[in-house]
This record gives structure tokens, C-alpha cells and sequence, in this order.
């Protein structure tokens, strides 16, 4: 299950139409329809938007069995709280790396 399935269901669950959606984020109706038909990736910089549309953590975005990743949160004594995202496969690792760069570039500007 992808990022694309996992926002048609979280869409579904707020009763929001694809239209609808498109809108609140500033794109088009076919943009926002190729990112639940996972025919385009979605933009980094809409990820976080995505979340606060859909009042979900940005994880909930991406399925825990999506190709390899898992999210664990952990409570430690000493360090306090915290996740820890295991991906297991070299492609998803790639492209995870890939993206936090873009991510991390977005968030200096």
C-alpha cells in the first residue's frame, strides 16, 4: 500500500471530495488525483500540508508496510521520547535519503 492508497482512505474518512481537497491545498483537481493514483510523487513540501488537511501525523501519510519502512516510537528514561524509522530495503533508503534532502533544503530557505 502506498502513499496514493493511504490518502484516498484518510480523504474517505474526513468526507472531503478530491475537489475539495485540491483546493485547501492550492493545487488542481488532476494534480491532487495523480497523487492518490500514485501516477506522480507527491512534492515534499505538501507532505506536511497534507497532515495538517487531514489531522494526521505526517507517518500516517505513509503505510507502515509500505515497502520496507517502519516507524517505532520509544520513551526512554535518559533521552526522553522519540521515533525511530527502520527501512529495510536499499531502493526505499535511497529514495527516503533523497527526499529528507529535499526536505531539509525546503525547511532552510
Amino acid at each position: 500500500m502506498g502513499v496514493g492508497t493511504n490518502l484516498r482512505k484518510i480523504r474517505s474518512r474526513t468526507k472531503l471530495s478530491q475537489q475539495e481537497v485540491a483546493d485547501k491545498m492550492g493545487v488542481s483537481k488532476n494534480t491532487y488525483m495523480s497523487w492518490e493514483s500514485e501516477d506522480a510523487d507527491i512534492k515534499s513540501r505538501y507532505i506536511p500540508q497534507l497532515a495538517e488537511l487531514f489531522n494526521v501525523e505526517i507517518k500516517d501519510l505513509f503505510s507502515e508496510e509500505n515497502k520496507g519502512i517502519k516507524f517505532i516510537n520509544f520513551q526512554n528514561n535518559d533521552s526522553g521520547t522519540g521515533n525511530i524509522i527502520v527501512i529495510t530495503d536499499k531502493e526505499t533508503a535511497e529514495l527516503f535519503s533523497e527526499k529528507m534532502v529535499e526536505i531539509f533544503k525546503f525547511l532552510k530557505k
